[in-house]
């Protein structure tokens, strides 16, 4: 071979390595390309929320429901609120100096979404398709049932939702809960309180003969008044799905609250403890009636979470 034909095949053999080189970064180039996007981290959507850099979080609770959400000595107490000072935490404002407390009643939830004076709701607050358009939830945290609550003088007399729709008895709720609409369903008639301890009071003072709501609320006044009344299971055949409210116009609020509720369940998957676990049996657990455990969350986002700690601004 002369030294013509030896420098053109090495020209030839150059030539093909730069191609294929060339098309191998090409390749990789567009692997890198088709890649999805990192996903967002927990400080992401801290910062696209309204609650960034604001020194305190406002949460509606309860305060006069037993062992759900209740104001005792000038401390808030109860299941509700302690899942409010875990999320509150996870959020990054720890401790009671980092929360103020709103009082609400069962009617004045979705208001004070709507107006801004609260960041969120932690108050046996159902998660109905009618109420997903007015405000936003994550959840559920915990799933109740419908029950009635009599006086044991009435205990042998008042056992099916027939009974209820007897005319001798004054059946008394909360207005605005799910339970009303509930009981109109099966035409019930029924006595609008402003609160369920309302209904609690009028049966003491004979002015109402039963109560109906959420087994949660009712097993916190029979806890406060365990031998004047009892429980009766009737077969509503409706479960109710408790949320964290939060304003419909903060998706990145509604996301990071059912991040960290997430993140109580797998713990509890896990290890068979978690904040949610601690906060159940300190409360409503040695008052229901079977074992309960957290449900998991619905349309939970993925993010990053560093460190698997709360975050600190």
């Amino acid at each position: 071979m002369n030294d013509v034909s030896r420098r053109h095949r090495l020209r030839s053999v150059a030539t093909t390595l730069a191609v294929a080189l060339t098309l191998t970064l090409a390749a990789a180039a567009g692997c890198d390309n088709r890649q999805k996007p990192a996903l967002p981290s927990v400080l992401d959507k801290l910062r696209e929320s309204h609650i960034d850099d604001q020194p305190k979080i406002k949460i509606g609770v309860s305060t006069t429901e037993p062992l759900m959400g209740e104001l005792r000595d000038g401390r808030h107490s109860g299941f509700d609120v302690e899942i409010a000072r875990y999320i509150a935490a996870s959020l990054g404002f720890e401790g009671d100096q980092r929360i103020e407390w709103k009082s609400l009643d069962t009617e004045g939830r979705i208001p004070a979404l709507q107006a801004g004076t609260v960041d969120l709701v932690v108050s046996g607050f159902s998660m109905t398709e009618e109420r997903k358009k007015l405000v936003s939830f994550a959840g559920p945290y915990f799933v109740t049932t419908q029950e009635v609550m009599v006086p044991k003088r009435l205990k042998d007399r008042i056992r099916t939702i027939e009974d209820l729709r007897k005319p001798e008895y004054r059946i008394c709720t909360s207005g605005g809960s799910t339970t009303e609409t509930e009981l109109e369903k099966h035409g019930v008639k029924t006595y609008v309180a402003k609160e369920v301890g309302d209904c609690v009071e009028g049966i003491r003072k004979d002015r109402y003969d039963a109560v109906s709501s959420d087994e949660t609320i009712l097993a916190g006044f029979l806890s406060r008044y365990p031998t004047e009344f009892e429980i009766v299971d009737m077969p509503f055949g409706t479960s109710e799905l408790l949320g964290i409210g939060v304003p419909i116009g903060d998706p990145a609020l509604r996301d990071l609250v059912a991040f960290f509720l997430q993140k109580s369940y797998l713990e509890g998957r896990k290890n068979n403890s978690s904040p949610w676990l601690t906060a159940y049996n300190h409360s409503l657990g040695p008052w229901l009636k079977e074992d309960r455990s957290q449900p998991q969350p619905l349309d939970v986002p993925k993010l990053v979470d560093f460190d698997d700690k709360a975050p600190r601004r």
